[in-house]
């Protein structure tokens, strides 16, 4: 992790912590088992090295499941490229982002808009929209995420279990602090003669 080690933390308060950039961040509390940092705000403070790997040759295998999403703001104007995580469905991609509250990118797309991604290697158009939240697609895409990756209910605050599915707490805990981002494709202008 560039720079970043984990050791142990003051004996009396028995946690883990990542030295990242001469600040000591506690991850894990091993009284209570509970995580006190998300990993949302250290990958935050990694994205300039993600986004430099997956802009180089070596983007694989980190390109597999990330990528770069370059957003131009509706107001701003103001473009900035962000890695986020992805995923494929159905000729269309598929970005789930939690800790929603706190991120402002994705509500770009509340209507479709243009987005250029650079995937696995590739930059690429496509036009990306929020799917909206309580719709059956909303619960559909994190349910099925969930089910294939179910620890990944965790980064969202919800403990996922494949036999049940989520529930309608989770549901509701999804619908104030998740979104989901669809993003179709662009074709490629076509070159006449």
């Amino acid at each position: 992790m560039g720079g970043a080690r984990a050791s142990r933390g003051c004996a009396e308060s028995a946690l883990w912590v990542v030295h990242c950039h001469g600040n000591s961040i506690p991850l894990t509390d091993f009284s209570t088992g509970n995580r006190i940092v998300d990993l949302d705000s250290i990958m935050t403070r990694l994205n300039p090295v993600v986004a430099f790997v997956l802009r180089s040759p070596f983007h694989y295998p980190f390109s597999l499941g990330l990528m770069l999403l370059t957003v131009t703001g509706r107001r701003s104007g103001r473009r900035y490229t962000i890695p986020v995580g992805y995923q494929e469905r159905d000729e269309a991609i598929l970005v789930l982002v939690s800790k929603a509250r706190r991120k402002r990118w994705w509500r770009n797309y509340m209507d479709p808009g243009p987005v250029e991604l650079r995937v696995r290697g590739r930059t690429v158009s496509g036009e990306a929209r929020c799917v909206p939240r309580g719709s059956e697609e909303f619960r559909e895409a994190l349910d099925s995420t969930f089910r294939r990756h179910p620890k990944l209910g965790r980064q969202f605050g919800v403990s996922y279990d494949r036999r049940i599915g989520l529930t309608p707490s989770q549901q509701e805990k999804l619908l104030e602090d998740a979104a989901v981002v669809k993003i179709k494709f662009t074709p490629a202008p076509h070159c006449s003669s």
